[in-house]
């Protein structure tokens, strides 16, 4: 949490804040004109920083001292609130015009027309994600669940956290209880990755690190269904290897405009339905034809909610491709492709509206270039990360007209933009 002691922290470097950046960060710039990026500040703030990293041209930096706090500034509710939901510290409206502004200035930088963007408050400021991943740490008084704390390597304890659904943290804890009775250490559990549906039944995946031969894993109170992998310790967080056992079923169920969806804990599905909902009825208004394509489709909820006759569905994921042919057979015309989309070029309409909800890293190169050989006349594009949405809109300025750049706020409390585009064929 910040400290205020005086107005002259102790082995600080104090700066200015000039404006919050897109990945969360406010920006500043040190004495000697180095730019830093300050995590817990907010526009025009006095702060005492500690560096938490130096690269060649910029360093990393968490405010520990507010000297001059913003008149939006708020207490968060989390005291790991930097590890998980950095912007807790700000007011919903201050919040808004951040994630506008931050928007704002990405389309600035390209040639792209100017358009009014319109910002959606999610309904749930609080508790409102279905999924949460957390790790776990060991001590004199147990086993816990616990974050990495930002900038370091170390973990901080937690009980949970106010952006999840009191399920998960209910279900979080269960598994703490039965890992706990069992004695297995904190060394051999890398995470689990939590999840839960509006009727408040819970599936995990727990992730370990190291087979453990003898012991029995028992499915924990109230859970419905549990996954254990075995995941290589040089891997990613939460990242299987090979699937050592399955418990009770751990297939969600939820409803989606009359469509029971199918999804587990390792498929993608949407983490705020409350805000996913209102993106699927502005979708529903702008949609043209009956006929659709869904290129990187989940488990199928978008292109299922959207098409009312014919529906190709490609996805890369063998789990979701299998959830999202159960999920779509209510559709006559539904075809589901498991592929890449950059390896499905061929599936790329030239007759009828595409739907792209892509990583993070947006649309691949051929996939580009398949759009601007084809042009789809219609195109939805919604995107969790706005820099990338505004490259790949800038590389079609030239074929499309720009309909809708609406902004979702999907992830209350954290810097995170989700941002629906619509675009028509020129």
């Amino acid at each position: 949490m910040a400290k205020r002691i005086g107005d002259k922290p102790i082995n600080s470097e104090v700066v200015t804040i000039e404006k919050l950046v897109n990945g969360g960060q406010g920006l500043a710039r040190l004495n000697d004109g180095r730019v830093v990026f300050v995590w817990n500040a907010l526009p025009k703030e006095t702060v005492g920083i500690r560096i938490i990293k130096r690269k060649k041209n910029y360093l990393e930096a968490v405010a520990d001292h507010i000297i001059e706090p913003s008149p939006m500034r708020r207490t968060a509710k989390d005291t790991n609130f930097l590890d998980s939901s950095p912007w807790q510290i700000m007011t919903r409206e201050a919040e808004a015009v951040a994630k506008i502004t931050i928007v704002q200035e990405l389309i600035s930088g390209t040639d792209l027309p100017e358009i009014k963007l319109r910002f959606h408050h999610s309904p749930k400021q609080w508790h409102y994600r279905n999924k949460m991943d957390y790790g776990f740490f060991g001590d004199d008084q147990g086993l816990h669940l616990a974050l990495r704390r930002r900038g370091s390597h170390q973990k901080q304890i937690i009980e949970g956290s106010s952006l999840a659904m009191p399920a998960i943290d209910s279900g979080a804890h269960a598994l703490i209880s039965e890992l706990s009775a069992a004695g297995l250490r904190a060394s051999v559990l890398k995470g689990a990755v939590i999840r839960a549906n509006q009727a408040n039944d819970v599936a995990i995946s727990l992730f370990i690190k190291e087979n453990v031969p003898g012991y029995k894993f028992i499915l924990p109170k109230g859970v419905r269904g549990l996954n254990v992998y075995y995941s290589d310790p040089k891997s990613p967080a939460n990242q299987a290897t090979k699937r050592l056992l399955v418990l009770g079923n751990t297939v969600l169920h939820d409803n989606l405009f009359g469509f029971d969806f199918s999804y587990d804990p390792d498929t993608f599905f949407q983490v705020n339905l409350g805000a996913f909902k209102a993106v699927l009825n502005r979708m529903k208004r702008e949609i043209i034809g009956q006929s659709l394509v869904d290129m990187y489709a989940g488990v199928g909820t978008i292109g299922i909610s959207l098409a009312k006759s014919r529906l190709d569905l490609v996805e890369i994921n063998s789990r979701a491709a299998i959830l999202a042919k159960q999920n779509a057979s209510g559709l006559k015309q539904a075809r589901i492709h498991l592929a890449s989309s950059e390896d499905s070029l061929e599936l790329i309409p030239s007759d009828r509206p595409v739907i792209f909800d892509p990583p993070r890293t947006g649309l691949h190169p051929k996939v580009i270039a398949a759009i601007r050989e084809r042009r789809p006349p219609q195109i939805i594009y919604l995107s969790c990360n706005p820099a990338t949405l505004v490259r790949d809109m800038s590389l079609m300025s030239d074929l499309y007209l720009t309909k809708v750049i609406d902004l979702y706020n999907f992830f209350p409390k954290t810097p995170h933009i989700e941002a629906l585009a619509i675009l028509r064929a020129l």
